[in-house]
Order: structure tokens, then sequence, then C-alpha cells
């Protein structure tokens, strides 16, 4: 019996295997274009452009070190790539990841590992960081609820957990044309990656 195709063309020309991701087929373009063109909210957001896995990315980091400011650059770069294996597997909401099982989550991992490797980071992400980048996700998860997805601040306390007040008055959404976010993920990440 035939094996099913396992593998994406990339647009760097790369073919990344999907259940067995190298470091090496990983490139930052390829996780940046990916994530621009991936709308949050399945596209569910008010605005004239989908919010994007990038511009949340960027976000999160922002919130990230914010909360963390004396958290060594390489964190910083963890929070920005926090999300970066749906630039292949794309972003489902959380009850559809629920629904769809373990998989998603060993395939997501598998991703994770290659890519953290690619830029220098440990496969796994110390537990402790890990919360606080989850926290950071949350408290954008909870501000994109309010400000595009129609959440009332009731409903977004529920599902998100109340943010701290002077972290939610200064982060406003931006909605932008693909093209722009994917340029300031891969601005953003040379950045991070020449600091360190």
């Amino acid at each position: 019996m035939k094996q099913p195709r396992a593998w994406q063309r990339m647009l760097s020309g790369r073919r990344l295997d999907l259940l067995d991701p190298t470091p090496m087929d990983v490139e930052i373009e390829d996780i940046a274009h990916g994530l621009a063109f991936v709308a949050r909210w399945n596209g569910q957001t008010m605005g004239d452009f989908a919010y994007s896995v990038a511009e949340h990315s960027l976000l999160v980091e922002q919130i990230f070190t914010a909360m963390n400011p004396k958290a060594p650059v390489k964190w910083q770069l963890a929070a920005l790539l926090h999300d970066a294996p749906e630039y292949v597997i794309g972003d489902m909401i959380s009850p559809v990841k629920a629904a769809v099982g373990p998989g998603y989550e060993t395939l997501d991992d598998r991703l994770m590992a290659a890519i953290h490797i690619r830029f220098g980071l440990p496969a796994q992400v110390p537990p402790a960081i890990k919360k606080q980048i989850k926290k950071a996700d949350k408290i954008s998860a909870w501000l994109e609820a309010v400000q595009i997805a129609g959440f009332t601040v009731a409903e977004a306390d529920k599902f998100f957990g109340k943010p701290d007040p002077n972290l939610a008055k200064n982060a406003k959404i931006q909605l932008r044309p693909p093209l722009d976010v994917r340029q300031d993920f891969t601005t953003r990440h040379a950045t991070l990656m020449e600091l360190l």
C-alpha cells in the first residue's frame, strides 16, 4: 500500500517532512510568510484584513517582554515563535484541537522542536518559561476577543482570564496587510537573533 505524502514544498524550495521535520528544512522566511497568511479565529474578526498568526505572535512577544523585562533574549525569541508550527499545520481554535485529539499536539511538538533547534533554542522550553509565554498568549487572546472577535468583556474574562489592566490598556490590536506583517515578523526575528 502506497504511503500518503507527508511533506510540503515550501516557497524557499525546502521540502518539510511533517512527520519527521528536521531543523535544516526550516527557514524563517517560510515561517513568516505562512503565519502572515494564517488567520486567527478562523477569520471571524472585524476589519478589512484577517488578524494573522504572525501579528498575534508579535503581540505575544511584546506582552511577554513587558511582563518579563529581564528575560533572556532566547525566551523572547521562543515567545515570538510560540505558534510557529502553524505556518504549515494552520491555526485551529481550541475546541477543534480538543476534538482532533493528541495527534495534533504530537505533530505540533515535533515541528516546534525542529524550529527551536534551527534557531538555537532548546527543543523543549522550560516549563516556567512556557507558562509565562502561555500567560502572554492568553492576554493576547483576551485582547483579540474583545477588540476584534466580538466577545464581551465578561465572555473574554471567562474563557481567557482577566488580564493585567496595565497590559490590556496599552495593547492595541492591529489589522494590516499580510506582507507588512511578514516583514515585521522577519525583522523582529532578525533583531532577536542578533542579540542572542
